[in-house]
């Protein structure tokens, strides 16, 4: 088969297309026949080694969707021929989704159903999961509160924007002005300009005075800002940062109000198939579309990974074998 492999950390230049052995599933494995790959930024942070490195030779690509190939010796709830998504793979224990086929432990995957695209899924393991867990799990996210959603365009964003509509949760979110109008049809009540001078007074009016939970990809710019824009006992979930030293320039604010900070990681998630099961009925449902905004062959694998870092965009770019 054909796998995009990395044999030495690098830029996305160090990636190329091989024929290797198709794989073969463990006990509990299935093989996957490829129809999508998620293109994320932590492919290129493993890829790169701003991870702990993972062995070489290796294939990244943490999200999975397509049809079972073959099923290991112990598996039971999955036959030859079903569709199926995951995530989770392709992060130093096991290699990745950038191929023809790949095997995934089957506590990593779940069916997807028939009302669900199954490129679009492809897409989804990241993005969906990450949302889930910050919004349902961490943040407990209830209807009619108000939530922003930094950053609504972008992977994690637009499916935040979505699963919290979903809820019925009144949703504020922030994006250039180009995406405005495909995030107010993703379910956004208010989107803003995040460049605007008076943000913070915008967050605040269209949410009655403050927001009762927060989704924040970018701490280092907006720790204090959350704290301002906050309503008492608001709960903020922060998902990224570039800095090793977020700070407040005023924790009062935050203290004041009672607001509750978590820090998370997808790669924690007790249980994958929890929020993985969630988003398919979402997506089943028509509430959850993930939008792709590229799609890729093996070969441009490392033009992908440059843009997932580079270009904007709205939703994900996914490689298709």
């Amino acid at each position: 088969m054909r796998a995009v492999r990395l044999r030495e950390h690098g830029d996305a230049d160090v990636l190329q297309v091989e024929e290797i052995d198709r794989p073969e599933p463990a006990a509990d494995e299935l093989l996957v026949e490829v129809a999508s790959a998620g293109v994320n930024p932590v492919d290129t942070y493993f890829r790169d080694g701003s991870y702990e490195p993972v062995d070489v030779p290796f294939t990244p690509g943490v999200d999975v969707a397509g049809t079972v190939a073959a099923t290991g010796d112990s598996v039971t709830g999955f036959d030859e021929g079903d569709r199926v998504y995951g995530t989770g793979i392709g992060n130093g224990d096991s290699q990745g989704a950038y191929a023809e086929y790949v095997t995934i432990p089957t506590n990593r995957v779940v069916h997807l159903p028939d009302g669900a695209d199954l490129i679009e899924a492809g897409g989804a393991g990241v993005a969906a999961v990450t949302a889930w867990r910050a919004l349902i799990d961490h943040a407990d996210l209830e209807p009619a509160e108000y939530c922003l959603v930094h950053g609504g365009s972008g992977g994690v964003g637009h499916a935040a924007v979505q699963i919290a509509a979903a809820v019925s949760a009144r949703v504020i979110t922030t994006a250039s002005e180009e995406y405005h109008d495909d995030l107010t049809e993703y379910g956004a009540e208010t989107v803003l300009e995040y460049g605007r001078d008076d943000l913070a007074d915008a967050v605040r009016e269209a949410a009655d005075g403050g927001v009762d939970a927060v989704l924040d990809h970018r701490l280092d710019d907006y720790l204090q800002f959350d704290a301002d824009v906050a309503a008492t006992g608001a709960r903020v979930v922060g998902i990224g940062e570039n800095s090793p030293d977020p700070g407040f320039t005023n924790d009062g604010a935050a203290r004041s109000k009672d607001v509750s900070y978590q820090f998370m990681s997808m790669f924690n998630t007790p249980d994958l198939r929890v929020p993985l099961r969630g988003a398919a009925h979402l997506m089943d449902a028509g509430d959850l579309s993930i939008d792709v905004a590229r799609t890729y062959d093996l070969e441009e694998a490392a033009e992908a990974q440059r843009a997932v870092m580079t270009d904007s965009f709205l939703g994900k770019l996914v490689i298709e074998p």
